[in-house]
């Protein structure tokens, strides 16, 4: 089975940058997508951004010209860079790996914006 642990979360100031990171390890087998959800306190967890094979990206309204979802295929890894931080962004980031099998979920990352 196949781990995914996110990390990079912290404080930040509205208007300010981080960076999160995503590693799965583990036998995946086969092609996969890699997505980055968020949830905030009293919300449905929602789609952000992701990547597919081939490095085709799609975010949804909420990120778009404001993040970034890359990966690096030899180090089992995907990014979400988040510029222009709002307040409302605030959320815990959870990535996604995902086969024509199955899902795998990490245990997230807090991202909290605040002055």
């Amino acid at each position: 089975q196949v781990q995914v642990v996110e990390s990079g979360g912290g404080l930040v100031q509205p208007g300010g940058s981080l960076r999160l990171s995503c590693v799965a390890s583990g036998t995946i087998g086969g092609f996969h997508t890699m997505s980055w959800y968020r949830q905030s306190s009293g919300k449905q967890r929602e789609l952000v951004a992701v990547i597919g094979t081939g490095d085709v990206t799609r975010y949804e309204d909420v990120a778009k010209g404001r993040f970034t979802i890359s990966r690096d295929n030899t180090k089992n890894t995907v990014y979400l860079q988040m510029t222009a931080l709002r307040p409302e962004d605030t959320a815990v980031y959870y990535c996604k790996l995902t086969t024509s099998t199955y899902d795998s979920w990490g245990q997230g990352t807090q991202v909290t914006v605040s002055s």
